[in-house]
């Protein structure tokens, strides 16, 4: 049964949704039947998330082909050594890559359809600081608060382990931007409260946000209208070793029969250990049970946060 759903978070440019794993082609490009069968569990509309200046231009691209697809702009916390260092190791003007940014923001605002609805993702991650160090996080999280100030673009948002850092550097930047989400959210119940309530921002729950009991009685309490929900594909997908997955466990939202191995790949069938957009459904009927609400009355609730946040006047 499908149920009308928006996934703010999904990594669709990741190889593995051509057939290549760590490098390596292992099966079929099969993209499109990914795409089908999230149309098919009824989900409306995609995000499809950059994490950094090239990824972001293929987000964009990829949007402009399909009708559902839109994208985000901005720059990962543990790429953001790519605004002093290029892909080959020279060092570049940080000036020079936030404006390659901004450029493509507005130059896709001048088309009639206009395909990118937030900046993002950014934000901070002390969980791989080997990716990049913390100061170097720091100083372009702030920055990227200046992308969604001269576009006027809410934000999307990434926050892993920070302490208070994450809160308190949005907090002095909050008047630079309307609105936004943190995504792929596990934090405690205080800081979930700051985020809501003191932020005024909306929290994304995806299967990482649902692993432990802990992050269980985190979600109960967030308020609905407070509430996204994402796949964040082709990662943090619903394991059978997670506290939430006794809720599809033996039900039709498992869909464990439908997964092959990626070495034994069938064209049409979904691929072992790899998420994707159409297993929204189950961060949606855990969340309805954690609350104790009828799946479809939260997925109308969950919608409507999305389109008045990201695409209040879109078609």
């Amino acid at each position: 049964m499908a149920y009308k759903c928006i996934d703010i978070g999904v990594n669709l440019t990741d190889p593995m949704f051509r057939g290549t794993y760590r490098g390596k082609p292992v099966h079929t490009d099969d993209l499109e039947q990914v795409l089908q069968r999230a149309r098919d569990a009824g989900v409306e509309r995609i995000m499809v998330t950059g994490g950094n200046l090239k990824e972001s231009q293929e987000a964009l691209h990829l949007a402009r082909r399909h009708d559902f697809l839109f994208s985000t702009v901005g720059c990962h916390p543990t790429r953001c050594q790519e605004f002093e260092t290029s892909s080959d190791g020279t060092p570049q003007d940080p000036d020079a890559y936030f404006t390659s940014l901004l450029s493509i923001i507005k130059e896709d605002a001048a088309s009639p359809s206009a395909k990118v609805v937030a900046v993002g993702e950014c934000g901070l991650d002390y969980d791989r600081l080997e990716f990049c160090p913390k100061e170097l996080q720091l100083r372009y999280y702030e920055r990227q608060f200046d992308l969604a100030q001269q576009t006027g673009l809410p934000m999307f948002l990434h926050n892993r382990n920070t302490g208070s850092d994450f809160i308190e550097l949005t907090k002095r930047n909050r008047s630079k931007f309307v609105g936004g989400v943190v995504h792929s959210f596990d934090g405690s119940i205080e800081e979930m409260k700051v985020i809501v309530g003191e932020l005024d921002l909306f929290v994304g729950i995806n299967g990482c946000s649902l692993k432990t009991q802990r992050n269980l009685d985190v979600v109960k309490e967030i308020p609905v209208d407070r509430l996204m929900i994402e796949t964040d594909a082709p990662w943090c997908d619903v394991r059978p070793t997670h506290a939430s997955y006794k809720y599809i466990k033996d039900t039709e939202f498992a869909n464990a029969s439908s997964h092959k191995k990626k070495e034994k790949f069938e064209m049409g069938c979904m691929v072992k250990g790899r998420n994707e957009p159409c297993q929204i459904r189950q961060v949606l009927k855990v969340i309805a049970d954690l609350k104790s609400m009828d799946i479809r009355e939260l997925s109308e609730i969950v919608y409507h946060n999305t389109r008045k946040m990201f695409f209040l006047g879109r078609s």
